[in-house]
């Protein structure tokens, strides 16, 4: 069911387990749904879309880790005229492409790539729109990762680049009180240089993969970037 969202924000939080998170991003013709949560958690997202009585018209996908993609099958059969959309970098990994690209670093895979049957149907890079959302890129947790500003508000849709279950952290560096997400890192480096871009935009309000929405959150990710550094 829906739960926490900012009263002035188009973008409402959905919540499993108190800690993996999808978001509906209101427009007019209908949801934008950010990530699907794990494998299991479709019907609660058709719900909250129907309790809102709002459509979704497009699935928009912050990563490839399984947390995020892990209902995307099941929501594309519900949905069959629904939008796919996801990084072009990313897409590979939906696809369980984990090669490299020149210059990428190399290391150890991380976090869940389940994959999916569901194709995508249009890739984005950074500087793309989905709607009211700005792609912008910000690799690191995987290498096309990507955050989703919504223009209309300031609402920064971070995925797992920043986390703010006990308290407001980059996935660059571990936060004993909720370690999975730095445990899910491709390149804890190349993270921290987005988590960086990200504090940048001086977002409204912070929207995570992980954790509730954080109001101003500017200082906070000052801090977390100062721990990760």
């Amino acid at each position: 069911m829906p739960s926490s969202s900012a009263s002035t924000s188009a973008v409402t939080r959905v919540v499993r387990m108190g800690m993996v998170n999808a978001y509906l991003v209101r427009e007019d013709d209908g949801f934008t749904l950010v990530d699907t949560m794990f494998s299991g958690s479709a019907k609660r997202l058709l719900a909250a879309a129907e309790q809102l009585g709002t459509p979704i018209r497009r699935i928009a996908l912050t990563h490839a880790h399984g947390d995020h993609i892990g209902s995307l099958d099941a929501l594309a059969r519900a949905l069959p005229d629904a939008e796919v959309i996801i990084s072009a970098r990313d897409a590979r990994l939906l696809n369980k492409d984990k090669s490299l690209d020149p210059g990428e670093p190399e290391g150890r895979w991380r976090g869940s790539f389940p994959g999916a049957k569901t194709a995508p149907t249009r890739t984005v890079v950074g500087g793309d729109r989905i709607g009211s959302l700005e792609v912008v890129a910000a690799p690191g947790h995987t290498p096309g990762h990507v955050a989703l500003l919504d223009a209309r508000d300031g609402t920064l849709l971070c995925g797992d680049a920043y986390s703010t279950l006990g308290g407001v952290a980059t996935s660059a560096r571990m936060n004993p009180r909720f370690p999975l997400p730095t445990f899910a890192t491709w390149s804890r480096e190349i993270e921290l240089e987005s988590a960086r871009a990200l504090r940048a935009l001086n977002p409204a309000r912070l929207a995570p993969g992980h954790g509730p929405i954080v109001e101003a959150p500017g200082a906070a990710m000052d801090a977390a970037i100062a721990k990760a550094s």
